[in-house]
């Protein structure tokens, strides 16, 4: 999934029925979970936006997804 820049990842817990995730290529952990695709999406995107309002609160630059490997070596 994708929103504001972050990626997301998606998966899912047989056992506890619910799908879950966290914020892809950044250092702080941002996790959301979801009993659908619709309320997991949801949550990816409150769990976003929560992050940027609380580093825009604090005066903090938020994080932005690391790039592959392979945008180190392009010239």
């Amino acid at each position: 999934m994708e929103y504001k820049g972050y990626l997301g990842s998606v998966n899912y817990n047989d056992e506890d029925k619910i799908f879950y995730g966290k914020v892809e290529y950044i250092r702080s952990l941002i996790s959301y979970e979801g009993h659908d695709v619709e309320s997991l999406q949801n949550s990816f995107f409150e769990a976003v936006d929560d992050y940027l309002e609380i580093a825009h609160s604090q005066n903090i630059e938020p994080e932005k997804p690391f790039k592959s490997s392979f945008d180190f070596f392009a010239i």
